[in-house]
């Protein structure tokens, strides 16, 4: 049941990598090219942008780290269970 643990942590840790995608959109003077804000972004762009894409442009706010935020435990709960039905059986 470790893998399960491991998969748990990785989703956590993504739900950090994606909050501190959305503080660093607050602040516009960043340095975009440092290796952190690159990693980050690299990292949580392929899933927020097809959320993205769904909604129409030039909208004020972007909703798209908030569905991902709604839609992780519910990704994570059914990784979970296909993980411990296959450990199991």
């Amino acid at each position: 049941m470790a893998v399960i643990g491991l998969v748990n942590s990785l989703f956590r840790v993504y739900e950090l990598i994606l909050l501190a995608r959305v503080i660093l959109s607050w602040f516009p003077t960043l340095d975009w090219t440092h290796p952190v804000v690159q990693f980050i972004y690299r990292a949580t762009e392929p899933v927020l942008r097809p959320i993205r894409n769904l909604f129409p442009s030039g909208l004020i706010l972007d909703f798209s780290p908030l569905i991902v935020f709604l839609l992780l435990p519910l990704v994570r709960q059914i990784v979970v269970r296909l993980l411990f039905t296959l450990l199991v059986y």
